[in-house]
């Protein structure tokens, strides 16, 4: 349970620390604004394209021999970005490292379900909401840790390098540890439907990332058009074909039902705000009011201090609640964000890094609030005979939403600090977010009838 625990807090820290040193890595590679962008979402979208596909992938060849390969492999393309000396070998070895990434994830999830049940069951899955805000502190703190550092020389490059000797004692170990778990004729993995799927998710986030580079010319239009195309096409034609139906990637039977659908939109929409937020605030922080790395990650904390007050109670509060408590989640995290706006147009985020605390630890409330309570909701309406593949979809949600988030709003925060420099930017960025998480508590309200 520990070895699989620690590689799926790789992931998660993998995700902070890189934002962490998004400033770092501008000034060292001479980076532009997008470019971080895609340093920060090719890791995102790898992961979310390839997810279900691995998870296959383990299910046929066994999840201990996929997750070992494919933790050797995220060490392996983490040397690789350690090693970086160009935003374009960054970038793709970004998008590698997520593609192992998504490797592991579904293995760890998988193995750990085989492996427990019962009350063991429910207590490991329990450690999750824990692990995760451990992940995602330890990431922030590290980041700037190493960064002001600057061990070696090495600066940024080292927020890489050190996961290296982590994933290989995992290897190690988990060969000793790991027991092998794989499905009786498991569904193989649809290669063609996986491409058309990268290939749509790409064509997609591409023109939210380079339409203004390339002055929203009429073919990122098209792109964009093709990418939703695309997507949705694959779902309908798999839905058709009842040889291909069992296994669909996107299965329709589960897409039709309304509070799965619901929950999905929730998810995109709350996912793109939380990420758009930790990628802005921790460019502004640095580039803006000039903190050092770690004092930005410090600052940072209160985000996941919010999220970690609540974990404890957030199943009591759902079973109670339903989907009032996503409300009440969304509704924080506007409040939150709206915080972040006062005090950077007021100017006390200019003289104290306490003046962004509140707005922090309610952002890290509303995330607690939003996504428990909303992967409980979801899995309930599930039919039974589409649990893999609803788990699948959920997390390629997720995913998928991180990535539109760090697209769409780093793209108009940028766009903003060209303009009229990073004041201007922090409320763009805010005023942008904000409205997300408004819409994400209206999108609520569609629970409420089949919902909670």
């Amino acid at each position: 349970m520990v070895v699989l625990i620690i590689a799926f807090m790789l992931d998660l820290l993998n995700v902070t620390i890189v934002n962490v040193a998004l400033p770092a890595i501008q000034r060292d590679l001479r980076a532009d604004a997008t470019d971080l962008e895609w340093i920060s979402a090719a890791y995102l979208l790898a992961f979310a394209a390839a997810l279900i596909t691995f998870a296959r992938v383990g299910d046929l060849l066994g999840r201990k021999r996929v997750f070992l390969w494919a933790v050797a492999a995220f060490a392996a393309t983490g040397l690789w970005s350690g090693l970086a000396n160009s935003v374009e070998m960054l970038i793709i070895s970004r998008a590698a490292q997520g593609l192992a990434a998504a490797a592991i994830a579904p293995q760890v999830m998988s193995l750990l379900y085989s492996m427990f049940t019962g009350r063991e069951r429910g207590t490991v899955f329990g450690m999750f909401g824990l692990v995760s805000g451990a992940a995602q502190a330890g990431g922030l703190v590290l980041g700037g840790v190493l960064i002001t550092a600057d061990l070696g020389g090495l600066g940024w490059h080292m927020i890489f390098i050190v996961t290296v000797p982590v994933a290989v004692a995992l290897v190690a170990v988990g060969a000793w540890l790991v027991p092998e778990s794989r499905v009786a004729n498991g569904v193989r993995p649809r290669w063609l439907a996986a491409g058309v799927l990268t290939i749509g998710l790409v064509a997609i986030v591409f023109p939210l990332l380079e339409g203004r580079t390339f002055g929203w010319a009429p073919w990122i239009w098209i792109c964009l058009i093709a990418g939703i195309v695309a997507v949705a096409g694959l779902t309908i034609i798999e839905d058709r074909r009842p040889e291909r139906k069992a296994g669909a990637l996107l299965p329709l039977d589960l897409l039709r039902k309304r509070t799965v659908t619901a929950a999905l939109v929730v998810e995109l929409v709350a996912f793109a705000a939380f990420s758009g937020f930790n990628l802005v605030t921790l460019v502004w922080m640095q580039s803006g009011l000039g903190y050092s790395a770690l004092d930005a990650g410090l600052v940072s904390i209160a985000l996941i201090a919010g999220a970690l007050l609540l974990t404890s109670f957030v199943g009591r509060l759902t079973h109670r609640f339903g989907y009032r408590v996503i409300l009440v989640g969304s509704l924080a995290g506007a409040a939150g964000s709206t915080a972040v706006l006062v005090a950077a147009q007021s100017g006390a985020a200019d003289t104290t890094s306490w003046a962004l605390v509140p707005g922090l630890f309610l952002l890290g409330v509303g995330t607690v609030l939003i996504m428990p309570p909303l992967t409980t909701m979801f899995l309930a309406a599930v039919p039974a005979e589409h649990a893999g593949s609803a788990s699948g979809t959920w997390s390629t949600g997720q995913q998928f939403g991180a990535t539109l988030g760090v697209a769409g709003v780093g793209t108009v925060f940028f766009a903003a600090a060209d303009d009229g420099g990073f004041d201007s930017a922090i409320s763009v960025g805010m005023y942008v977010i904000t409205a997300a998480l408004v819409l994400a508590a209206a999108l609520t309200l569609t629970l409420k009838e089949e919902g909670a």
